[in-house]
């Protein structure tokens, strides 16, 4: 599989595999291990994903800082939130079909 990421992006790619990485996700999950996202729409899922709510692009600060981050499934992490990153406008709903 080719690695079509900047060169910058594989650079702190890196900052994934480490023990404090690791230590700061499985803390995140246990406190928080339902998708944000889906428990806005009252929705209960299990959270796969550790996000970074502001992009961080290889700044340690905001990597590690746990205020930053929220528990995310891979379909709402994957889907929704990439198009948010990118500054594309997503409309969420809530349970009873109003936007969030």
């Amino acid at each position: 599989m080719t690695d079509h990421r900047s060169e910058e992006a594989k650079q702190w790619r890196r900052l994934y595999k480490g023990a404090r990485w690791r230590a700061l996700r499985h803390r995140q999950l246990a406190i928080e291990p339902l998708c944000r996202f889906c428990i806005e729409a009252e929705e209960v899922t299990a959270a796969e994903v550790v996000d970074h709510i502001q992009s961080h692009k290889g700044d340690h600060d905001l990597f590690f800082d746990p205020a930053n981050l929220q528990s995310l499934c891979k379909s709402h992490h994957d889907g929704a939130k990439q198009r948010i990153d990118k500054g594309q406008n997503v409309i969420r709903y809530d349970a009873s079909g109003w936007p969030i």
